[in-house]
């Protein structure tokens, strides 16, 4: 698979990360996970494997977090079939830095995190 191919399955999934997230759906924010990722939520914590990120989604869902928005997204490859993705993000209710998203095409060749780590830097 390609550098471009590699980077646009990245970007189809982070786009369909934030799909789901916007139209309050955990279940599919926790599929855009690989089964045992690990995502590193500052303040909150270390989430480990698909079901766990899900609750934790949920559980901001239910708390009425919604509409995010990524910017000053920037790509770098890692790996053979993976790309990295840093920002910074805003939402309905506060507003932080993606540190690290790791994203790396699976055998289906779909685009999964392996790794998530970002940070709630304030509230709106």
């Amino acid at each position: 698979m390609s550098d471009n191919h590699i980077l646009k399955a990245c970007q189809l999934g982070i786009t369909a990360w934030q799909t789901a997230f916007n139209q309050q759906n955990a279940a599919g924010c926790a599929a855009q996970y690989n089964e045992n990722s690990v995502m590193t939520a500052r303040p909150f914590g270390v989430f480990e494997g698909r079901e766990t990120i899900q609750a934790f989604w949920q559980n901001l869902i239910e708390q009425g977090f919604a509409q995010v928005e990524y910017s000053d997204v920037k790509w770098e490859a890692c790996g053979d079939n993976g790309y990295t993705l840093s920002s910074s993000w805003t939402m309905n209710k506060a507003f932080g830095v993606v540190h690290r998203e790791h994203w790396v095409v699976e055998a289906d060749g779909a685009a999964r995190m392996i790794s998530d780590e970002f940070e709630v830097q304030g509230e709106r």
